[in-house]
């Protein structure tokens, strides 16, 4: 069935802006689709990438269009430590060489092994757990986009001692680079073992800010971005998103849960 969505907004505004900013595709996807006259206002097919739509102005995207862009790959691994998430330096071994049908849980489509599927959001080598694999642009904004507003769990084993006064400090009071960290959502679960939820991801957050209160990190695991669990998905296997997960993580992001 088409897409159809009326616009509402109080000023003309770019077909691909709009598109992008409401999370149905990204701005190449839709000035991908337009090209192909795949997108009509009001019942007029356009063909030009700068058009505005107006205040009220009905925008639909055809059958065609909502084919391509559901036929972006978007993959949910258990990634282990000594697997690296993008392009490896000689010696380090990517983690979509793991993406091969004996490891697949559920049913679906193996990628091939040439397939285009970028982290979206790394994890260490040194680090496990929920790394996504995606080559839909939908999904890649609304993890790792500007306006992003979904938060990733870690359990994190520690060495050193951990005091209210650290863990004080992990939730709000350090910087990376000059630069305060947004707050943070850090428990103690055991007394070794912490629980981080944060909103942002810069290199090695995690073990970078605990370094800067005294403690080591002995073992990071990510078990959750936004509305996705890694649940029991056993290590080194994988599994498709499916349609419901892609559609409570692009709503989550937009901050409407």
């Amino acid at each position: 069935m088409a897409f159809t969505r009326t616009y509402d907004g109080d000023e003309p505004v770019r077909v691909n802006k709009w598109l992008g900013q409401t999370g149905v595709c990204s701005r190449r996807e839709a000035e991908s689709l337009i090209a192909e006259g795949f997108v009509s206002i009001d019942g007029e097919i356009i063909s030009d990438a700068g058009r505005k739509i107006e205040p009220g102005q009905t925008l639909t995207l055809n059958d065609t269009a909502q084919h391509a862009l559901a036929s972006g790959m978007t993959i949910l691994l258990h990634k282990p430590v000594g697997y690296v998430s993008g392009q490896p330096d000689p010696g380090k071994i990517p983690a979509v060489r793991l993406l091969k049908t004996p490891n697949r849980v559920g049913e679906g489509e193996t990628p091939a092994r040439d397939a285009s599927l970028p982290p979206i959001g790394r994890l260490d080598e040194d680090s496990r757990g929920l790394l996504l694999l995606s080559s839909d642009g939908v999904v890649a904004k609304a993890v790792i986009g500007p306006a992003s507003e979904l938060d990733k769990e870690y359990l994190v084993v520690v060495d050193g001692h951990v005091t209210e006064g650290k863990l004080s400090k992990l939730r709000h009071g350090l910087e990376l680079n000059g630069k305060a960290l947004k707050p943070a959502r850090v428990t103690q679960i055991e007394p070794q073992r912490l629980r981080f939820i944060l909103t942002e991801g810069k290199y090695r957050q995690i073990r970078r800010m605990c370094e800067l209160v005294g403690l080591e990190v002995v073992d990071l695991y990510r078990v959750r971005v936004g509305p996705l669990l890694l649940g029991d998905l056993p290590e080194g296997r994988w599994r498709h998103l499916t349609p419901a997960e892609r559609d409570a993580l692009i709503t989550q992001a937009k901050g409407e849960l």
